[in-house]
């Protein structure tokens, strides 16, 4: 409770119309300019990527080192993998720019890793802990191998 609603006189006093519209126009503004849960899935993405692909790529290097008469297809899956996850990671790239985001590397701590996103005009801190991380790129890996998987079973059929 103001002072004003114990005011008898601002009891009668009338708002223009204009003036609320003009009021819910700047709060819709203000809710348009934050992150939305889409944009913060793409910013995680974003962030989890480059891990993927270090990852691959370490898979990879050991793969070139090993004896396995295998190696062969392990290195052509490894690498559609990790030409998905640079497609992957261009997109998302693309997309944030457009959406006027942007995502920096911020600080680590024993469990968490923390990002600062920059989203139209506003700044907020977003952390990961290593744990959803690596259950996230596990799910990442899994979903980017059964697109191989799928792309060898199509290619099969084919022939």
């Amino acid at each position: 409770m103001s002072k004003l609603d114990e005011n008898e006189r601002w009891k009668s006093k009338m708002v223009m119309t204009e003036h609320v519209e003009q009021y819910e126009q700047k709060q819709e503004d203000e809710v348009r300019k934050l992150i939305t849960i889409d944009e913060r899935t793409m910013v995680r993405d974003l962030i989890l990527l480059p891990y993927i692909d270090t990852m691959v790529s370490k898979s990879l290097k050991e793969i070139e080192h090993s004896s396995n008469i295998l190696k062969r297809a392990y290195l052509m899956a490894g690498q559609t993998i990790q030409r998905r996850i640079m497609q992957d990671t261009y997109q998302l790239q693309k997309e944030l720019k457009q959406r006027n985001i942007r995502v920096l590397a911020d600080e680590q701590e024993e469990f968490l890793v923390y990002y600062k996103i920059f989203c139209r005009g506003y700044q907020e801190r977003f952390g990961l802990t290593r744990d959803v991380i690596r259950s996230e790129i596990s799910l990442r890996l899994t979903k980017y191998t059964a697109e191989v998987g799928e792309l060898l079973k199509n290619n099969s059929k084919k022939d």
